[in-house]
């Protein structure tokens, strides 16, 4: 058995037992896929660390940069209260239709909200509103961007916030230093600007499975 085929059942064993998912989520990825969407949303189990990191921060509001097909934010908005709120920004139009239409089939539209547009022009108008900080922000966006993205989840949070940035190994190439791939250079950039900010402190996971190698970085807003 190959290594790839070993991950593939043994995150098979873990979604089913642990993270099994209702007809909203597989509907939200039957879409997804026959609006073409790419093949890149978290794992259910993913999903659902997700979930339950929202949980143990007793979360009622939540940043998701990047939306795809709303898989990940049904994930998270079923952690939120009733009155919690979640806003999500997806740069693509199309995407943000297909997700719009998966949380309002799963019954989450009047706690999630999609926002189309570049979200480094999204952010601004965002902190304008003066919304209440948020206590999870989930990165999982074009990475070239990640530290611009960390450093407004740093404005838009809160002592104990939480945030998480996703896809950090690149395939084993975060660790190059030498390494030209924008992906790249961009979340070495944001794991550097984690490591050495006063008001972060932080971790990040290698993992496997049915997508592969990759990995997490989970950061707390520490003041």
């Amino acid at each position: 058995m190959s290594d790839s085929q070993l991950w593939d059942d043994v995150d098979a064993y873990f979604t089913g037992l642990l993270s099994p998912e209702d007809e909203p989520l597989r509907a939200a990825l039957r879409d997804s896929d026959a609006e073409g969407l790419p093949h890149i949303n978290v794992t259910p189990n993913q999903g659902k660390l997700l979930q339950l990191l929202a949980r143990l921060q007793g979360a009622r509001a939540i940043l998701e940069i990047g939306t795809l097909g709303g898989y990940s934010t049904i994930w998270l908005a079923r952690a939120l209260p009733a009155d919690g709120m979640l806003v999500s920004l997806e740069y693509d139009a199309h995407h943000a239709d297909v997700a719009r239409r998966n949380i309002a089939r799963a019954g989450l539209d009047r706690v999630a909200e999609v926002r189309v547009g570049p979200a480094l022009e999204s952010l601004p108008g965002l902190a304008d509103e003066n919304p209440p900080p948020f206590d999870l922000v989930f990165i999982d966006a074009d990475k070239v961007n990640n530290p611009h993205y960390v450093e407004w989840a740093l404005r838009l949070t809160r002592t104990g916030s939480l945030i998480v940035l996703d896809n950090v190994v690149r395939g084993g190439g975060v660790a190059d230093a030498s390494s030209t791939d924008p992906s790249v250079r961009g979340t070495r950039a944001a794991l550097e600007l984690v490591a050495e900010h006063p008001r972060l402190e932080g971790t990040a996971i290698q993992t496997v499975g049915s997508k592969g190698y990759d990995g997490f970085a989970l950061v707390r807003v520490v003041a």
